[in-house]
């Protein structure tokens, strides 16, 4: 069998290389598709959605905060609930926020002062029929922005220790809240976990 030639090994080698740039090309070009598909798909996800500082004076947002009340003694032992009513929210160490996607009320929350440099978040609800969309995250964001700049230091929280309010206990681990001991006006029982934040 004949040795190949000098321009049938050059050619071999470029066919060769040839190929792998192709491959390596397709690869980047499948990433780059991909996460560009990505992100187009989580703008078309995400409605736009105002967060707006409420005075608790729309029907709507009465109704809401009375469904919240509800579901709360519904799912919590008595006693043991600490959701605060509409008198209790138009305090002025207070602010309460609503969501709103178009003219849906989709959330709401709420951040209480403590202390020039603690605060507790309070009030926290998304709307059955918006679960899941990401939306409480966007606004317990722009609830602790604005909380820094108001110049507090530390966020904490009281929430249920039973499985229906493991979403929310997941939500905030995610914004890095942790667990720890009660605080304010709280005590230890076992229907109640505590968490707080360093802004």
């Amino acid at each position: 069998m004949a040795e190949p030639t000098y321009d049938e090994v050059l050619k071999a080698s470029l066919n060769s290389k040839l190929l792998l740039y192709r491959q390596l090309i397709s690869s980047f070009m499948i990433k780059f598709l991909c996460n560009v598909e990505v992100k187009v798909n989580i703008r078309k996800d995400m409605e736009p959605i105002d967060i707006l500082i409420d005075d608790l004076s729309n029907p709507k947002v009465i109704e809401f905060l009375n469904d919240h009340l509800r579901q709360m003694v519904e799912i919590t032992p008595p006693g043991c609930v600490h959701a605060l009513d509409l008198e209790a929210l138009r305090k002025p160490e207070i602010t309460f926020w609503t969501v709103w996607e178009r003219s849906v009320l989709v959330c709401c929350g709420a951040l209480k002062g403590l202390d020039a440099t603690h605060a507790e978040l309070k009030s926290m609800r998304t709307a059955p029929s918006h679960l899941g969309k990401g939306i409480a995250s966007r606004l317990l964001e722009h609830i602790l922005t604005e909380a820094k700049d108001k110049g507090y230091q530390r966020i904490s929280l009281e929430t249920g220790s039973y499985d229906a309010f493991l979403p929310a206990r997941h939500l905030y681990e995610k914004f890095g809240f942790k667990y720890g001991k009660p605080f304010s006006d709280y005590d230890e029982n076992s229907n109640s976990v505590f968490m707080t934040k360093d802004l």
